[in-house]
């Protein structure tokens, strides 16, 4: 008896904490049901031609999967959009004759975040992820991975600054 009890007050819990949270910690208001994201454009000096693509994508689906919002090609209530500003890769940890012990890969993204139902938590930012790579390996055999890594966190970093209230 005890055990159900339990479950029945577990369940009870659990679906009265639903409104707008998510176990990401995510806070999204009830009255927002969808989600726009546009093509970010490549507008890098250094150009990678699937870095649009794979960026856009990744965003996508940080809210598909963390979020119950409905992707709509337009007019969402939450709106994504912007162009990749930066791609480069530069080196670091200079040694001894001026050799670099390891390469910088760096991407940015400008991001204009646009809330319909509360205007307040709009937002137009700058942000900046990279990764370090060893300076003996050449670039377009780790690229892809590097790229990878780079555009989840940004991402991630994304996500965080429009629905996670931290």
């Amino acid at each position: 008896m005890r055990k159900w009890l339990a479950n029945i007050s577990l369940t009870f819990l659990l679906s009265a904490c639903g409104g707008g949270y998510s176990f990401t910690g995510a806070s999204i208001s009830p009255d927002v049901k969808t989600i726009t994201i546009y093509y970010f454009e490549n507008f890098a000096p250094l150009f990678q031609p699937n870095l649009s693509q794979v960026f856009t994508e990744k965003l996508k689906d940080i809210f598909i999967v963390q979020t119950s919002l409905t992707l709509v090609p337009e007019n969402g209530d939450l709106v994504f959009e912007g162009t990749i500003i930066d791609y480069s890769v530069r080196p670091i940890n200079i040694m001894q004759g001026d050799q670099a012990a390891q390469n910088r890969l760096t991407i940015s993204v400008k991001v204009s975040y646009t809330n319909k139902i509360d205007p307040e938590s709009d937002f137009e930012q700058v942000f900046t992820r990279f990764a370090d790579f060893d300076a003996n390996q050449e670039l377009n055999q780790i690229e892809d991975q590097l790229m990878q890594q780079i555009t989840t966190e940004l991402a991630e970093d994304i996500f965080n600054k429009a629905l996670v209230n931290w």
